[in-house]
């Protein structure tokens, strides 16, 4: 499930009590209280879109993708590494001792000798503590990515069993079509039997029924390859078997989408850009601060001895404690460079992070607007085909009176069988663009606990 609610807070209030430079600070974006093309009346925000969608069969799929999917396991690896890098970028901040022994064969004998260091350097300007954060806001942002990918593969789930169980209907449809040009075919060959039409008319009925079984065989493949999409994502074996659902779910009203200042708040993306900004901005802090000197303390203790029993004999133990301090004099220009390429990462950041936020926004946008146009095409779809089934009733009393002819006939069957797959089309496709929508505003959503795999 996502995370990333509290990611924001918690790591940005670490960034503002250590004081942030300029350049980690995100841009300000003028926005509205309110989303432009939010419709006036709508219904509650949704705690889990996923089980809002209708169906019982997609929370399951979903927890099983989210166990099991290989992108995402990679995500759920990237984000260790991270919190492994960012442990270790804390590691400068404290002292390092190291411990080393060695025994040297002379010709009066064997020496021994050993001795433990310590060395630290004192962050003077907090160019280390500046590093140090840079790399705990980078953990931050993996994480952020790793909950986007959640998110993502959900939504790609959805779709997906949505797809397929279209793609079911498509082919049922086919398949009906196919049996209705058959019957077809059978009245008029028994007609051209009786001398009632000619030779043409069968040949017509022949050739409308093999472009319907044509179909029927792109419908199949259509199949087949969602179900074995579908079964990717899972991360099972793509052998096509996944039963499809029996219908598309009635989508209920239009969801609050919250505001404009919520999703930026929250949707993984943008979350994750900001981290990766504040990172860049102290990342070129700790570059300016290079040019500075630097305070090292060098400790030792040690000894050396012929006997190796004595080899830790306070007698034979040497201490001794050096400080230094080192200021760059010449290094061809290089610590500039790295300050100014620095400085102009953590700027191309700032860009990035306003551009994933606007895209956002445009999604949400685009989401909401659509939402009317597809159930308005939804609803002439509906009118479309009743009217298209009414005329192939009239046309099919007509050519059974000798009336009409077989071109009318097979023009209003394939009116019919267009206006129906129209229909399931634009059906799926406006729930296609209800999970665009929980994609784009970073719904919330729930999966079976048991499928989802626990945190390491």
């Amino acid at each position: 499930m996502l995370r990333y609610s509290l990611i924001l807070s918690s790591s940005l209030i670490v960034v503002a009590c250590a004081g942030t430079p300029h350049l980690s600070a995100a841009p300000d974006l003028a926005l509205p209280d309110t989303y432009v093309s939010a419709p006036a009346a709508h219904g509650p925000q949704e705690p889990d879109w996923v089980s809002a969608l209708g169906d019982g069969a997609l929370p399951g799929l979903i927890g099983t993708a989210l166990a099991n999917n290989p992108d995402l396991a990679a995500a759920r690896a990237n984000t260790e590494a991270a919190r492994a890098s960012a442990r270790a970028g804390q590691a400068p901040r404290l002292p390092s001792v190291d411990f080393g022994t060695t025994a040297v064969t002379r010709p009066a004998g064997e020496v021994y000798s050993a001795g433990i260091d310590v060395s630290w350097q004192a962050d003077v300007w907090g160019r280390i503590s500046n590093l140090a954060r840079a790399s705990a806001l980078s953990a931050e942002a993996a994480e952020a990515d790793y909950a986007g990918a959640e998110l993502s593969i959900a939504a790609s789930v959805a779709s997906t069993w949505f797809a397929l169980t279209e793609a079911r209907l498509q082919r049922e449809l086919s398949e009906h079509d196919v049996a209705t040009r058959q019957r077809q075919l059978d009245i008029v060959e028994r007609r051209f039997v009786r001398g009632v039409v000619r030779s043409s008319d069968v040949r017509t009925a022949r050739s409308a029924l093999a472009s319907s079984q044509a179909t029927l065989s792109i419908r199949q493949r259509a199949e087949s390859q969602t179900a074995r999409g579908l079964q990717t994502l899972l991360g099972a074996y793509p052998d096509g078997s996944v039963t499809p659902g029996a219908e598309l779910p009635m989508l209920a009203a239009l969801p609050a989408p919250g505001t404009p200042g919520e999703l930026i708040s929250r949707r993984p993306d943008v979350v994750a850009a900001e981290f990766r900004l504040a990172a860049a901005g102290f990342s070129a802090e700790a570059a300016r601060k290079a040019l500075y000197p630097s305070l090292s303390l060098i400790g030792s203790y040690s000894g050396q001895t012929t006997e190796i029993s004595d080899l830790f004999s306070p007698s034979t133990l040497v201490e001794s404690l050096t400080a230094s301090i080192t200021a760059p004099i010449f290094r061809a220009g290089a610590l500039r460079a790295e300050r100014d390429r620095a400085a102009a990462l953590a700027r191309a950041q700032a860009a990035s992070y306003v551009n994933t936020s606007l895209t956002a926004l445009r999604e949400v946008e685009n989401a909401l607007t659509a939402d009317s146009l597809l159930a308005d095409r939804v609803a002439a779809l509906e009118t479309a085909r009743e009217e298209a089934q009414a005329a192939l009733e009239l046309v099919e009393r007509q050519y059974a009176s000798g009336v009409g002819t077989i071109f009318e006939l097979i023009d209003a069957q394939t009116r019919l069988i267009q206006a129906e797959g129209q229909l399931i089309t634009a059906r799926r496709e406006r729930i296609d663009n209800r999970i665009a929508l929980h994609l784009a505003i970073a719904g919330p959503f729930n999966a079976p606990a048991a499928l989802i795999p626990s945190e390491q």
